[in-house]
């Protein structure tokens, strides 16, 4: 690409991009360590205690001198979420994929990378020779290659039967456990683009209604044909490519107990707390990126849904054809010379203004006097009846959980259904309900379907009931099963 095409690409990222408008804010380094320390454990935080938190910082950065800004802390949130370097869900904050790009963008500035080049040409050769055999059309060629590296595996198990055991240098371990770091702390943006990328699917389909005639067959076959295309994607197809490993127990619970073995070991002394912090809840925070990714997905569909069985995207089109032919009306008038500030005699029937003020309500008075006669005065007893003591009998969420947690341990990720065949429910709806609040304190991953199980309640008597398909696995509990919020 010539000069005059390179400077207007970058011209074009310089007004466009937000995670260069974010590394050029006037205040970039604030936001920045803002949002890498308010997201430093966890990928979501409600926006009240974001709020808190930020006007903590600003006090305090205020009183040292260091920042003199009289802006509240919550217009800082909403012009940041305005900007695109943050992103609301129900009430909770988490990081766009610019915010992501920023964040990494200042890391590598900081650490130093240039002893990992083994480590990047061992894995460019890697992905040359595994694309060489799957391209080559000639068989004799492909066969070959796969020969040559059957017999390198053949050459290490022998090696190993007659007790070689070659181990990895300080160097070597060190370049393999920080590749492992920089491959996954891409994931969740990846997750994050394809957040955005359904974003626009619902804005660019809901401008198509609204600009053109569109029938709702259309409309469906529009949203069709786009979301395979953002399947096809880059990030779309690792989004893919986690949601079926997600749904393979045996994979999943492979690679979390390499995860764990790895991180057991000292190589992981390689690592720095955060970047061992992020290993060690890598799986768990993958699987809370797929359930926003997926809620995200959810209320595209219904709000898209909604949005043309309302009529609204009809009410926008003639609006919008409204003022057409108005701004066509001004500009024949501006063009034919005519005064736009002439006074003319038309009388619109908008009918008279009415305002009413809450002086004029009127309140109905309460009763003077409580009649009391008929009330006789019982003293309370000090013992609890049988019935009261029935009553009380509840079921007991924490044990749950550590039934839950137990059963996923042994059997690796289930979803309620798979939890109610090793543990049958006896006490209703109520345990049942238990198992979800469960689920909801562990952030389980919600599934797109739902599920039909069998429960018996205290009476013997069995009920169907349909629950949202939630999948849990071991991996999403806290160490301390004390800590979750039930």
């Amino acid at each position: 690409m010539s000069f005059q095409g390179l400077q207007a690409t970058f011209r074009r990222l310089h007004a466009d991009s937000a995670a260069w408008k974010l590394l050029r804010a006037d205040n970039a380094p604030y936001i920045l360590a803002f949002i890498a320390d308010v997201f430093a454990d966890e990928g979501e935080v409600p926006f009240s205690r974001a709020r808190v938190r930020l006007d903590a910082e600003i006090e305090r950065l205020r009183e040292l001198g260091i920042w003199e800004t009289e802006t509240m802390a919550g217009t800082y949130l909403n012009q940041w979420i305005g900007a695109g370097w943050l992103r609301e869900l129900d009430d909770k904050l988490s990081k766009t994929d610019a915010c992501e790009r920023a964040l990494r963008f200042c890391r590598a500035l900081d650490e130093h990378t240039t002893g990992t080049t083994a480590s990047h040409l061992r894995i460019v050769q890697e992905a040359v020779r595994d694309l060489a055999v799957a391209i080559s059309p000639n068989v004799d060629e492909r066969v070959t290659l796969l020969e040559y590296r059957k017999a390198e595996l053949q050459r290490e198990i022998d090696e190993l039967k007659a007790g070689v055991v070659r181990e990895l240098g300080e160097q070597q371990q060190r370049e393999r456990i920080r590749e492992i770091y920089q491959l996954a702390s891409v994931l969740t943006g990846d997750f994050r683009r394809v957040e955005d990328e359904i974003r626009q699917l619902d804005k660019d389909l809901r401008v198509q209604l609204i600009e053109g005639g569109t029938t709702r067959g259309d409309v469906l076959l529009s949203v069709m044909e786009r979301e395979a295309i953002l399947a096809s994607t880059d990030a779309g197809s690792a989004f893919e490519g986690f949601f079926q490993l997600l749904c393979d127990q045996n994979r999943y619970t492979e690679l979390s107990d390499q995860l764990r073995s790895i991180l057991s070991r000292p190589i992981a002394q390689q690592l720095t707390p955060a970047q061992h912090q992020f290993l060690a809840q890598l799986m768990r925070e993958l699987s809370r990126e797929s359930e926003r990714v997926f809620q995200v997905r959810r209320r595209t569909e219904e709000g898209l849904r909604a949005y043309i069985e309302s009529g609204a995207a009809n009410e926008n089109r003639a609006v919008d054809q409204l003022l057409a032919k108005l701004e066509k009306v001004a500009v024949a008038l501006r063009d034919g010379g005519c005064d736009l500030r002439a006074e003319t005699s038309l009388d619109l029937p908008v009918g008279p203004l009415e305002l009413a003020s809450p002086e004029s309500m009127r309140l109905k008075s309460p009763d003077e006097k409580l009649d009391t006669r008929g009330v006789q005065v019982q003293e309370n007893a000090r013992e609890p009846s049988e019935q009261i003591l029935q009553s009380l009998e509840s079921v007991r969420v924490r044990e749950v959980a550590h039934r839950s947690y137990v059963t996923l341990c042994s059997n690796g990720p289930l979803t309620i259904a798979g939890l109610l065949q090793a543990h049958p429910v006896q006490a209703g709806l109520e345990e049942l309900v238990a198992y979800v609040r469960v689920a909801k304190a562990v952030k389980a991953t919600q599934l797109e379907h739902t599920e039909q199980v069998s429960i018996a309640d205290k009476g013997g008597v069995q009920l169907q009931a349909t629950v949202p398909a939630l999948l849990l696995s071991a991996e999403l509990f806290p160490d301390n099963l004390d800590e979750l919020v039930l």
